[in-house]
């Protein structure tokens, strides 16, 4: 007789872990400040963009990409030169975050790296171009 009992919540418990199991895979967090995209294995990524929470997914099949949407500062050290052809040392600061209703667009075309990819380029192009533009402006007699 005992023995039938723990068989049986032997059984239970299994099936409980079971059970368990799944619905603890099938749950996701995205903490604040943070948003998260939808990759199905079957249907690519979804265009739905998910909040801050805890969430649904079908496991084994969907997984789920954390983007961090807060603002983040980044530091980058540039070497330019001037219109006098002298080297100039600057490190410029940028305060930079994703557009979050286009996160899907820029998982698919950039990746999760994305800042590691844009931002080099872009900072470089745009402050040379400030630093062209200013000594343009410093080297111009004023109109009285």
């Amino acid at each position: 007789m005992a023995s039938k009992i723990f068989e049986t919540v032997g059984k239970l418990g299994l099936g409980l872990a079971i059970v368990g199991g799944v619905v603890n895979s099938a749950l996701y967090n995205v903490d604040a400040g943070h948003r998260a995209v939808i990759f199905d294995r079957f249907q690519g990524v979804q265009d739905i963009v998910v909040g801050e929470g805890t969430h649904f997914l079908i496991p084994w099949v969907q997984k789920p990409i954390l983007f961090d949407c807060r603002s983040r500062p980044r530091n980058v050290p540039v070497i330019t030169g001037s219109k006098d052809l002298q080297n100039v040392n600057i490190t410029l600061r940028i305060l930079f975050r994703p557009v979050m209703t286009q996160l899907p667009r820029i998982f698919t075309t950039i990746g999760e790296d994305y800042d590691e990819r844009v931002l080099p380029s872009i900072t470089t192009e745009i402050l040379k171009s400030v630093v062209v533009r200013e000594s343009r402006i410093r080297q111009c007699p004023l109109l009285l």
